[in-house]
């Protein structure tokens, strides 16, 4: 999961512009300061990155404007990692790559993987935060755009989930090409021959001029998180792979074992301490989310078994995950 703060490039103002919207008015609406981007690209929290999207979204009113982001996705617009996606040979590449650099402009990480219906890109957002809809909508819609824009060709996904389907979602699926289902989380899947059309848009050299120093930012970001939120950013991507040990965390931090568990002394924290906290935040999470039944919440945490889940989780709560459930939904 993402971590420390996100950059938002000054051709936000172009990108704002072109949805016909006034850059102070979306300012304020978010509390956001009027100078923001005076000095250039600034550095936004999670909440206020995502009051920044839903001030978007406030402002649009009754417009569909997932769909006017896609329309305005320009040049002018593409942050570093967006033009080095463009770059690319095709869009299973241009995925991988915003996946290593996504941390660096909003708090989410993406999950992309070869499937067997094609390129599969499933989209996590942080513990007990909904991302606002028109952001985790607008991202579904960018990936058509990209492709659309690279290739010159009309891709529809093959797979469109999400957790809550929009209740007119008639313009969406008509920009999309395909019906909008119902899933556990933001996915987009592109057929096998779409994923591998190439990228008119492909520009090597170009490329290599961006690639340093988005591994410079990278690194940096990195450098700012505290060893326990890399920790928790691993255990993200661990956990639903059924792998909870230290030293499947400590292979994807590139440390030993024994160099984590004395990072983690000198912030008087413990490796056990940290992989419990997250456990119970995702677990409030997806309890929250309401479509995911214990047994696969146990499964999704690392879990053998959902009694060793259920004991966990009245450690750590005092009751439940069912009447969690049940107080939530109440």
């Amino acid at each position: 999961m993402a971590i420390g703060r996100f950059t938002l490039e000054s051709g936000v103002k172009v990108f704002v512009n072109d949805l016909r919207m006034s850059w102070p008015r979306v300012l304020r609406r978010a509390s956001l300061p009027g100078d923001l981007l005076s000095k250039g690209p600034a550095l936004l929290s999670t909440d206020e990155y995502f009051r920044f999207w839903s001030a978007l979204e406030a402002e649009a009113g009754d417009r569909e404007l997932a769909l006017d982001v896609g329309q305005a996705i320009s040049v002018e617009t593409f942050s570093p990692p967006i033009m080095a996606a463009l770059c690319s040979p095709t869009l299973t590449v241009a995925g991988r790559r915003i996946a290593t650099y996504k941390p660096l402009v909003g708090p989410l990480s993406l999950d992309v993987g070869e499937t067997a219906d094609g390129l599969a890109i499933a989209y996590q957002w942080p513990p007990d935060q909904q991302p606002p809809t028109l952001l985790a909508t607008s991202e579904l819609v960018f990936w058509v755009a990209l492709a659309r824009i690279a290739t010159r060709h009309q891709v529809r996904p093959a797979r469109v989930t999400m957790p809550v389907p929009p209740g007119d979602p008639a313009s969406l699926e008509g920009y999309f090409g395909a019906r909008i289902r119902a899933g556990s989380t933001y996915t987009i899947t592109f057929s096998a021959d779409d994923a591998a059309r190439p990228f008119l848009t492909e520009n090597e050299q170009m490329w290599r001029f961006y690639a340093p120093e988005l591994r410079r930012r990278l690194a940096d970001l990195q450098a700012e998180a505290t060893v326990a939120d890399r920790v928790r950013a691993a255990l993200h991507e661990t956990l639903p792979a059924g792998d909870s040990s230290m030293t499947a965390v400590s292979k994807r931090l590139a440390v030993s074992s024994r160099t984590l568990q004395r990072q983690l002394r000198e912030e008087s924290t413990t490796y056990q301490a940290v992989l419990a906290n997250t456990r119970e935040d995702l677990a409030r999470h997806y309890l929250r989310r309401g479509n995911l039944r214990t047994p696969e919440i146990a499964f999704l945490l690392g879990y053998d078994d959902t009694n060793s889940f259920y004991r966990a989780f009245r450690t750590w709560t005092g009751t439940t995950p069912d009447a969690l459930r049940a107080a939530i939904t109440s």
